[in-house]
């Protein structure tokens, strides 16, 4: 580690890959704990200690703890990118491909923030999933637990805004359209999210659900129109096990469009609907 140290104060720029691999993760086996490999967080503080410009690169499949994420001024995560991983980390950190991608799930500040930390062994030979419906971001934002980095999230080379949002619900389709504008200086894509929530609900279900996406590809300074349709019955919905059907209920329905599942990141819409009903099928 010392000498890890040494040469990074003395090199021109310092990327710094690390993660996991067949020996600490595998499809089928659930791991023991959320931390890289012993001493990996140890070498990359000491790293940014002295080298606070170093780029640190992780590679994983599932969500790791980054103690040290407030004190990089760089990240990039590969998951597992194959035998050309070596060359998409370095069209991405040359500045050759501008990163477009957005997480799949939340990454969580510490293992026992997770939904299922306390469901994860089995209890007189059953398998309990006491988490419910509360998975991912529906758990975090249902219990405010400050997060890593939300789902939906990622950054790129260049920056985009939301704006002028509108909202149309009539009869059994739900519409939205906004304006996207790349407001930085790189070509890029950004990938529109619309997540649908229902005020005060009879029943317990989640502060939001995803419902709808576009990705979009801009050049510096373009600006592009948006628009997001659904059926309003998918938008609405919720399975309800007694009646054995899809339930969609009359009331207030908040949607939030934006370029992840934090609030801050979106705009803000309301829209009603008057009337009870269910269905079965698709």
């Amino acid at each position: 580690m010392t000498e890890a140290v040494r040469v990074a104060k003395a090199a021109e720029q310092v990327v710094v890959v690390v993660g996991l691999n067949g020996d600490w993760e595998i499809e089928g086996q659930d791991r023991a704990t959320m931390d890289l490999p012993p001493h990996t967080n140890d070498l990359i503080n000491r790293i940014l200690d002295v080298r606070p410009d170093a780029v640190i690169v992780t590679q994983s499949g599932t969500p790791v703890r980054m103690p040290w994420a407030s004190n990089a001024a760089s990240m990039l995560h590969m998951w597992y990118g194959g035998n050309e991983v070596g060359n998409g980390i370095a069209d991405v950190l040359f500045g050759d491909v501008n990163p477009g991608g957005k997480l799949p799930m939340t990454f969580p500040k510490r293992m026992q923030d997770c939904p299922a930390y306390l469901n994860s062994k089995a209890d007189a030979g059953r398998m309990l999933y006491g988490e419910n419906i509360y998975v991912g971001y529906r758990y975090y934002e249902a219990v405010e637990i400050p997060v890593q980095f939300p789902f939906g999230w990622g950054l790129s080379y260049t920056t985009f805004a939301f704006s002028n949002l509108k909202l149309r619900a009539e009869g059994s389709t739900l519409s939205i359209h906004l304006r996207l504008t790349n407001t930085g200086t790189r070509p890029g894509s950004e990938v529109v999210q619309m997540y649908v929530g229902q005020r005060d609900p009879n029943i317990s279900r989640p502060k939001k659900e995803l419902k709808g996406f576009q990705k979009c590809r801009l050049g510096p300074e373009e600006g592009v129109d948006v628009a997001l349709q659904i059926p309003m019955k998918y938008a609405t919905s919720y399975w309800d096990e007694h009646a054995g059907a899809w339930m969609s209920d009359a009331g207030t329905y908040d949607v939030l469009v934006g370029s992840s599942s934090r609030e801050a990141d979106c705009l803000h819409g309301v829209f009603e609907t008057a009337i009870t009903y269910s269905w079965n099928g698709l």
